[in-house]
């Protein structure tokens, strides 16, 4: 009965610390994950440049920032990067319609894409 108490035991114990390092990691990685709230102007044609919005947008964040359609991606050039805010110009090749953002980051040991819950339109 007493080995299968302490069996029990380091069971427990093992559990614990798996899920309390679960905790302490998801915790951590979602006080870097890039999330963008708002982009202004919400429109703009070829060229034009946009202020994305929000929080851990700096460069160990977000390496690069496309545009979606969903089956399109098209990689915008970003000419201003801060913790809060990415301003970047709406690239040549791009038709009018409505667009999602999209943030890469290059992080190890896989790269991290997050389609952002904001939309632009080109017109």
């Amino acid at each position: 009965m007493s080995v299968r108490k302490d069996r029990m035991k380091i069971l427990y114990l093992l559990v614990a610390v798996l899920l309390g390092s679960s905790l302490v990691f998801g915790q951590e990685s979602n006080k870097t994950m890039p999330r963008i709230v708002s982009v202004e102007p919400a429109s703009g044609q070829v060229g034009a440049e946009l202020t994305a919005s929000g929080e851990n947008l700096n460069q160990d964040n977000v390496a690069e920032l496309r545009l979606t359609d969903g089956t399109n991606d098209f990689k915008v050039p970003i000419t201003n990067q801060t913790a809060t805010a990415i301003k970047f110009k709406i690239p040549n090749e791009i038709k009018p319609g409505r667009y999602g953002l999209v943030t890469f980051s290059k992080r190890t040991p896989r790269s991290l894409e997050v389609e952002q819950p904001v939309k632009i339109t080109v017109e």
